[in-house]
């Protein structure tokens, strides 16, 4: 028999891990396949976490500040006020929040660690980017530094430091090299639950100015991750 919604939503609530939490914000780490921003089918993270407050009896509401694809897991803040997320957009638009990743890539990286620069152009009917040549209306510049934490015959693990927060950036640099991202069909790296996840957020409090850091660990025992020590 199907749950009702609401019996649904509170299940999926139940999944998302809150890593932190005060009267300003919500750090938490969102499942794969829930959308970060709303949604018209509510199965996303402001309704969710709004449902969490509910529950607890608290008067809030969450604000997005930065997105993760609805495919990638993985470490979010949420501002729980208008005010805080504008300090924490703030940051987000000086390139003060740095973000790290976990991805497991196809095949063996020739340079072990780099720095990876390119211009990409988001399609948006097709919900794609491109690398491109030359700039242009609608391109942007992107950039990130990657290091090879473990390899396997077939595919390596890299650790990702973003400095830029384009769409799609992580899976469509390294797919551009020959190098996607295991379960990423959309890019070349087949079926299954795509190899991204948001290990580490560091920022400052929007109230207090406090240095936060927070990390988290992909599930151990799901593949690809099981395959190294994390």
């Amino acid at each position: 028999m199907r749950l009702s919604k609401a019996k649904e939503e509170q299940g999926i609530c139940q999944m998302i891990n809150i890593v932190f939490e005060d009267k300003s914000i919500v750090v938490c780490v969102k499942p794969s396949g829930i959308q970060s921003q709303a949604s018209s089918d509510s199965r996303d993270m402001i309704a969710l976490l709004n449902l969490h407050f509910k529950e607890n009896g608290e008067n809030a509401e969450a604000f997005p500040v930065h997105r993760l694809d609805r495919e990638t897991a993985g470490l979010m803040v949420f501002a729980k006020s208008s005010g805080a997320a504008a300090k924490l957009s703030d940051q987000i638009a000086k390139n003060e929040i740095k973000k790290r990743y976990y991805a497991v890539v196809k095949g063996s990286l020739e340079e072990k660690e780099g720095i990876l620069k390119d211009l990409l152009f988001r399609d948006k009917q097709k919900n794609k980017s491109f690398v491109v040549k030359k700039m242009r209306k609608g391109v942007r510049e992107a950039s990130l530094e990657y290091k090879v934490c473990g390899e396997k015959e077939s595919f390596s693990l890299l650790d990702i430091l973003l400095h830029t927060g384009r769409t799609h950036q992580i899976r469509v640099q390294f797919a551009s090299r020959k190098h996607p991202l295991i379960g990423d069909g959309k890019y070349g790296g087949g079926a299954g639950k795509l190899a991204l996840f948001s290990r580490s957020l560091e920022f400052a409090h929007p109230l207090s100015g406090e240095k936060l850091v927070f990390t988290a660990l992909p599930e151990a025992e799901e593949y690809p991750w099981n395959e190294f020590e994390l």
